[in-house]
């Protein structure tokens, strides 16, 4: 769809004319019904009834009359802060005709204690810098007092006060058997062992970033494709879930939901990765490095139950310095008719390529994109590899005016049909390589 320039509590109404709607479901996809869960406990979940005027709210029942959460809309996605235990929660969902939809979800909230290491993933191989990002936990009442990588035995590389660290670390090539550690205010320690291997390649990485933090969420309808937060607005629901074991190849895949009434809309994820607001701790601060990068690889695994329902699947890189903007943009077109096309940023429009886009409903689809900023300052396409089918292009544009931007983003977009039907991809693997 469209691109746009910019990236960036009644609890229902009882009707008594009306006739109480069957519900079609309350879904909940977080957390697992029987799970046990360390920490904050993430909720996400989406509800939809025959009420001809949709659903008006959702809540979060932790015990029988303890309504913990609310809020409007068809969709909620939130944490909640719970001590240990085993709860019998239920989330319930009501419609705009006084109908009411139920669905329980057991959990157990442990106290376990130590160090979680989101990124890099155990055995890995990544470029560098490599991001570190983890958190610690601790049964000392005053809380976790720092953190700290250890490259090799004895060898300190990084400190942090706090109970959550998010570092790129520059290494040389080769493997290192690392150690995330945590100090608590009551002298005790935890650590975790990472080993990763940096490869001795052209290039940095950005490795599994549909776990990183940093994510912005926004809808975007016709005609004029403004973005609008938070969800649901102008029609539009969305929202992602981070942590999913199934589907997942790494176990810890990102799953993005649309859906909605307004037709034709989507759904815009976009993260920060160099420059203001940089989700991995690269602010850029004077502009020495985002201007020196030309080549870009795009690399993601991504799955969806029916792909069908997709209007189209959009993977984006966007790079901004001197008042320029290049976009390269890239369209799976599948309901809209199985072809790629990629982005025109000079003439905002999207061009059709030729090249086939049949991606596979319930099975992992693997894709990779290869682009560069030529030495003329153009937007190269270089490649897509969809499957393991290449298809070469080798296409330039100019790039558009952007007056004050500044950074590298990443983006991922679902577009809604003509119905606007809800469905939910995952991604898993999402790895930028730049140089």
């Amino acid at each position: 769809m469209r691109k746009n320039a910019s990236l960036i509590v009644c609890l229902f109404v009882i009707c008594v004319l009306c006739v109480p709607a069957l519900f079609a479901g309350v879904n909940v996809s977080k957390p697992a019904n029987n799970s046990t869960v360390q920490g904050s406990v993430p909720y996400v979940a989406s509800a939809t009834s025959s009420c001809d005027k949709g659903v008006g709210s959702m809540g979060i029942y932790t015990a029988p009359g303890v309504l913990a959460y609310v809020v409007n809309g068809s969709s909620l996605n939130t944490s909640l802060n719970l001590g240990p235990g085993t709860y019998k929660t239920v989330v319930e969902a009501w419609d705009n005709c006084g109908g009411a939809g139920t669905t329980p979800v057991t959990i157990t909230v442990s106290n376990q204690t130590g160090v979680h290491i989101i990124a890099p993933s155990n055995n890995a191989t990544v470029g560098t810098p490599v991001n570190f990002t983890a958190t610690a936990t601790s049964s000392c009442s005053q809380g976790v007092g720092a953190m700290g990588i250890y490259t090799a035995p004895g060898q300190l590389a990084y400190t942090v006060n706090g109970a959550s660290m998010n570092y790129n670390l520059a290494l040389n090539p080769g493997t290192y058997h690392a150690v995330v550690e945590e100090w608590d205010r009551c002298g005790g320690a935890a650590t975790t062992p990472v080993t990763i291997t940096v490869n001795g390649g052209g290039g940095s990485s950005f490795s599994n970033l549909q776990r990183s933090g940093g994510w912005g969420q926004y809808g975007q309808g016709p005609p004029n494709f403004v973005d609008c937060s938070p969800s649901p607005c102008d029609g539009i629901s969305f929202w992602m879930a981070q942590g999913v074991n199934s589907p997942s190849m790494s176990g810890n895949a990102a799953e993005f939901n649309l859906g909605g009434s307004a037709a034709y809309s989507d759904a815009l994820f976009n993260n920060h990765l160099i420059g203001p607001y940089s989700s991995q701790g690269m602010e850029d601060p004077n502009h020495t490095l985002v201007p020196t990068l030309h080549n870009f690889t795009y690399d993601v695994y991504f799955y969806g139950n029916n792909l069908g329902l997709s209007q189209a699947e959009e993977f984006d890189l966007n790079q901004f310095f001197d008042n320029l903007g290049f976009v390269w943009g890239h369209e799976c077109r599948i309901a809209g008719g199985n072809e790629w096309d990629v982005w025109n940023p000079a003439a905002a429009h999207w061009i059709p390529t030729g090249i086939p886009c049949y991606p596979n409903s319930n099975s992992w689809n693997h894709l990779t994109l290869k682009v560069q900023r030529t030495s003329s300052n153009q937007l190269l396409y270089e490649s897509i590899t969809l499957n393991g089918v290449t298809s070469n292009l080798n296409w330039t544009f100019n790039p558009a005016s952007y007056p004050g931007w500044y950074g590298l983003t990443v983006n991922y977009q679902q577009d809604g049909n003509y119905k606007q039907q809800p469905y939910n991809i995952y991604l898993d693997q999402l790895t930028l390589t730049y140089q």
